[in-house]
């Protein structure tokens, strides 16, 4: 029996390691851990603890679920996730973002068909989202997030910021209950709930406005916003929780008329391990807000690495980090789950506490399960009031926009304008996992369309014997042979492209030699090469040539393996040398065109030029 489970797991990490993915990266981390480490780690991660706790609960609220949902899950995926990642510092829990996702699909129209509460199928969520997560870390898709704008992100994270505030104003304003009514009637309705909706709803409530809630919370907000300038490096958010729930305590006992909304207490028997039900229909519901949340939380957490990495000097593997938040996903699942996300916040602290591996995450989990038995034990939580945590999540609400991003993104590019208030427009009118698929598209489509614009310059050679960009002003030297610099990727997305634009240098009726000059050119496909090979077809019916020079090993193999290179050398007597096709020399690039220019020559039955190509490696090659 032990020799066939040693087979299988020697499958097991061949796989993995195939995929590049280790399975147990801590045990190397834990062979180089050394003792004076542990101090620095078990400070920072003191210093975290005050942060998890609290933010966990937050992070709860915002997605209307129990909140000790929040710390449990943060407990977990703090000591699940370093055993899988790359990154020292990271830190894994519920995030504002995927917990405002979460709210935002099982408030919309997509849930209607779900006959539960939200909290019964948060363990199939969150147990999708980490399948999800862990085979996108072995399809290396990990890789693939560097081709999504950060502007998305800026876009995204700015809508949810608002949504996040305007989804708490009603703790903040009392009236939680009414206006949960009303937008359960709206959904009942098929009406649209969104940013806009939820804000008429709640302004339309005006009368029940409670002032209690809303001077703890004004009060609660300001303290927070005023400790986070003055002193950043205080556990602000743990403080003002604190004292405003005892001057809230103090202010119920005494006055009578001081009522406010508390949470409810929780204990320990609340909780049970167990695999989630899986059910295919929930499962085909659930689905596409599970690759939302998936590809949000890889997408925060490579952000984050790349961030912190960028101080220290860490170079993370993004499709570790991946498998992590993957693996911290799964064992959510089988407890209190949220999603477990990368925690900009609580991994900048770790890192800016001093921690000194990745254990500290390993301590904080240990420090948060100390801080939960003692708010189930002592009665801290039924003393905290709603408004109170409300207001500090405004608070943190506020701090994600980061105005001086916004700018940055609006004034680089008109690209980069259009997809950061495309998909904040989008997170404020439909549902966020759609507004992130939005903004995403948009994203790669207008990459897509710079990618398939390949820059032709048409060139000629000075009376110095240089190559020069050609002065359309003026006449070619040799009006019969033109030579075309071919730069940029001529993939399927360029071809047509690439082939209207050689036809239009084609054109002049004059012209009888092209001479393309493919050394800068990448990524030929099936589809470009098909467009050159109707090119050069098209130019030949009309007693024209094209003759190809500075030709990488990769367009030769492109152009061979396709059978083009056919098309190319037609007319060429192999026997003594003749060819239409000339390589790229590391040395000169410029030789290449030259031999190129003569054969040129060759095909007009004219030595009338004479040609020297001089080339200097010290200037940018051409």
């Amino acid at each position: 029996m032990r020799k066939y489970f040693s087979k299988i797991r020697a499958a097991i990490n061949t796989f993995f390691t195939e995929n590049s993915i280790k399975l147990f990266p801590v045990k190397d981390a834990l062979k180089e851990y050394q003792k004076k480490d542990v101090s620095y780690d078990i400070k920072a991660a003191l210093n975290v603890s005050l942060l998890t706790i609290p933010q966990g609960m937050a992070y709860a609220a915002i997605a209307e679920l129990p909140i000790y949902y929040g710390i449990i899950s943060s407990i977990v995926a703090s000591l699940i996730a370093p055993i899988f990642t790359s990154s020292r510092h990271t830190i894994l829990g519920p995030t504002n973002a995927t917990s405002l996702m979460v709210l935002t699909f099982f408030t919309s129209s997509a849930a209607v068909t779900l006959t539960q509460p939200s909290v019964a199928y948060m363990p199939l969520l969150v147990f999708l989202v980490g399948i999800i997560s862990v085979l996108g870390a072995l399809f290396k898709l990990a890789d693939l997030l560097q081709f999504v704008s950060r502007s998305v992100l800026v876009g995204y994270i700015t809508g949810a910021a608002l949504l996040i505030m305007n989804g708490q104003f009603k703790h903040i304003l009392g009236v939680a209950t009414p206006l949960k009514e009303v937008i359960s009637a709206r959904k009942d309705n098929n009406e649209a709930v969104n940013f806009f909706t939820s804000f008429f709803d709640l302004t339309s409530l005006w009368e029940q406005f409670q002032w209690q809630p809303l001077a703890l919370g004004i009060c609660t907000l300001a303290l927070y916003l005023i400790l986070t300038r003055k002193l950043p490096m205080l556990p602000n958010f743990a403080l003002c929780l604190a004292i405003s729930s005892i001057a809230a305590l103090i202010l119920k006992n005494g006055y009578s008329d001081f009522n406010l909304d508390c949470f409810s207490s929780f204990q320990l028997d609340k909780f049970s391990i167990g695999l989630p039900s899986f059910n295919f229909n929930d499962i085909s519901i659930l689905l596409s807000i599970a690759f939302a949340i998936a590809f949000l939380a890889s997408l925060e957490n490579t952000v984050m690495a790349k961030s912190l990495g960028s101080r220290t000097g860490e170079r993370p593997d993004v499709n570790q980090d991946m498998f992590s938040v993957g693996m911290a996903n799964i064992a959510c699942s089988l407890l209190a789950p949220m999603p477990a996300s990368g925690s900009l916040t609580r991994s900048a602290l770790n890192s800016e506490s001093g921690a000194k591996s990745r254990f500290s995450s390993i301590y904080n989990a240990l420090f948060c399960l100390i801080g939960f038995y003692i708010l189930c034990k002592l009665p801290i939580v039924e003393n905290i009031p709603k408004a109170t945590l409300a207001a500090l999540v405004v608070g943190i609400a506020i701090s994600l926009i980061k105005w001086k991003n916004i700018r940055i993104c609006l004034n680089s590019t008109r690209d980069d304008a259009i997809v950061v208030f495309v998909t904040f427009a989008a997170t404020l009118i439909t549902r966020l996992d759609t507004a992130i698929y939005i903004g995403v598209a948009l994203s790669i489509s207008l990459f897509l369309r710079k990618a398939s614009r390949p820059h032709l310059v048409e060139y000629e050679v000075s009376d110095e014997g240089n190559l020069r960009e050609r002065n359309i002003k003026k006449d070619r030297p040799n009006p019969a042979i033109s030579i075309v610099h071919v730069e940029g990727e001529l993939y399927f997305g360029a071809a047509d492209l690439f082939r209207t634009q050689v036809q239009r240098t084609a054109s002049d009726p004059n012209l009888k030699v092209i001479i393309l000059r493919m050394k800068n050119a990448r990524h030929l496909d099936a589809t470009s090469v098909l467009a050159l090979d109707a090119l050069i077809r098209h130019t030949r019916a009309q007693g024209r040539h094209v003759i190809i020079s500075g030709a990488t090993r990769e367009v030769y193999l492109v152009l061979k393996h396709s059978g083009v290179l056919e098309t190319v050398l037609e007319g060429c007597d192999r026997s003594q040398g003749e060819t239409n096709l000339f390589f790229t020399s590391p040395s000169n690039p410029n030789l290449s065109t030259r031999d190129a220019l003569l054969r040129a020559q060759e095909l007009l039955g004219t030595d009338k030029a004479d040609i020297k190509i001089f080339y200097d490696p010290s200037q940018e090659k051409k």
